[in-house]
């Protein structure tokens, strides 16, 4: 397995390598490119040149080559499943599902434009908003879905006409280094490039005045760093960071139905989903039969490595996250009651059980943070006016969900949250014409949806006096 850093149309070696742990055995299976900072302003100079012409082939143009692009990804598909999961762990379908989802948002963007918007045509003037292309977008995106979060910022800017440099999560480089391969073949030099780094060269690309937009997918506290970073220049950005998702369930509420779409709304990808349900709150009469349902979906659930038949649950993707939600288990033992797992297996994989923790008290870590991980704490509450300010007592907002037999009310309810994005009897539903971004400490702008492609674009008002 061989893979190559994409600068200015080639494929060449890194600066140095990098090691690839597979997190199902906790063993090194592949070595990385590793770019340097001389690298990366190769990178930068090349995205420069390449940007006029990329913009100047018009939509129609730039469709074209997306086109192409999708086929040679699709042709590529089941190389691109296996890595995702020998790389971040998910369970074999689940990374097909994410190369699936990574070609529906290609092909969705590639479809759209963004044309003159008529403000004001009268006699006496005519003022229109148009909107043109940044430059050079740096995409910078985590390990848990290593290639449909690259796609949804790479589409949209490349459609619109910008060039990218895609800077992947140290643990997860060889997806996007694939991708890299495949677009060498599809697209102009300098349009798409990878840059590998072991969390470096960051603030070299946040910083950089030849990069124009920061697309950056991660933690808070990153993002926090990425946000200054951009400030001495002004650069445009969009940060797409943590959540502590609340789920509020109704009374009416039928706790059978509900229960395995908030278990697998938690424990998608191993927890590892920033808008996955991370606490529920219960009314109390109910806590007892929802955590019972909860610990039989976990009791059923097979936890392994997900090249393996049947595993529906895979490893944590790197020792760090496993340490820190090991020791979140353990603290969290000590606070509340664990119904379901909380017992870690030994061994060289980095599995975690799906755990169902209740009778936490607000200020437990595992309430108060993102805990990213298949565990999961069940609140009871007594009066829903509470619930709902429990809820919302959170630096983060990113996601939540209502469950309810009384959709009117649920609606009712969700307009009280304040969130991101609030579903209803659903989660996890982001069709690529929606755009969802977060409130709060959980970012800043929008991805998907024409929002998600006017973030990649200045407007620009024409105001014309006419006769």
């Amino acid at each position: 397995m061989d893979f190559g850093l994409l600068i200015d149309g080639a494929l060449i070696p890194g600066a140095a390598r990098l090691d690839v742990v597979n997190p199902a055995t906790g063993k090194v299976f592949a070595r990385a490119p590793r770019a340097d900072s001389a690298q990366a302003e190769r990178a930068i100079a090349a995205a420069g040149r390449a940007f006029p012409g990329w913009a100047g082939l018009g939509y129609a143009g730039r469709r074209r080559q997306l086109e192409s692009l999708g086929s040679a990804i699709a042709a590529r598909a089941a190389e691109f499943a296996r890595l995702i999961t020998e790389e971040q762990g998910k369970p074999l379908d689940q990374a097909s599902g994410e190369v699936s989802a990574a070609l529906s948002a290609l092909r969705w963007f590639a479809r759209q434009e963004l044309g003159p918007r008529l403000l004001r045509d009268t006699a006496a003037e005519r003022i229109v908003e148009d909107r043109y292309p940044l430059g050079v977008v740096a995409a910078i995106t985590p390990w848990n879905y290593p290639l449909l979060l690259l796609m949804v910022k790479l589409a949209p800017a490349l459609i619109t006409g910008n060039t990218v440099i895609a800077k992947p999560a140290p643990t997860t480089p060889l997806t996007t280094l694939l991708l890299g391969e495949v677009a060498a073949k599809v697209l102009p030099p300098g349009v798409f490039q990878t840059l590998v780094d072991d969390n470096d060269l960051g603030p070299l690309l946040t910083g950089h005045p030849g990069i124009a937009h920061v697309s950056f997918t991660g933690s808070t506290a990153t993002g926090k760093k990425v946000l200054a970073s951009a400030a001495d220049t002004l650069k445009r950005f969009t940060l797409e960071l943590g959540g502590n998702d609340p789920a509020i369930i109704l009374d009416d509420a039928d706790i059978a139905a509900v229960a395995p779409r908030i278990f697998e709304g938690a424990m998608m990808n191993a927890g590892q989903v920033c808008l996955a349900v991370k606490r529920v709150y219960a009314p109390r009469p109910h806590v007892d039969a929802l955590c019972a349902a909860l610990a039989r979906l976990a009791e059923a659930a097979v936890v392994g490595d997900g090249l393996e038949q049947g595993t529906t649950i895979g490893p944590i993707q790197n020792r760090a996250q496993y340490d820190r939600l090991v020791a979140l288990i353990e603290e969290t033992r000590a606070q509340g009651n664990i119904v379901a797992g909380g017992v870690v297996p030994a061994g060289e994989g980095y599995f975690i059980p799906p755990t169902i923790v209740r009778d936490l008290p607000d200020d437990a870590r595992l309430v108060r943070e993102e805990q990213f991980g298949p565990v999961l704490p069940v609140l009871a509450y007594d009066d829903l006016d509470d619930a709902i300010a429990r809820a919302n007592a959170s630096e983060y907002g990113l996601g939540a969900t209502i469950w309810t037999g009384d959709v009117a009310r649920g609606l009712a309810v969700a307009a009280r949250i304040e969130s991101g994005t609030v579903w209803v009897n659903r989660n996890l539903d982001l069709p690529f014409d929606v755009p969802f971004g977060g409130a709060r400490q959980s970012g800043i702008g929008r991805q998907q949806g024409i929002e998600g492609l006017e973030d990649f674009t200045q407007a620009r008002i024409i105001n014309a006096a006419l006769g």
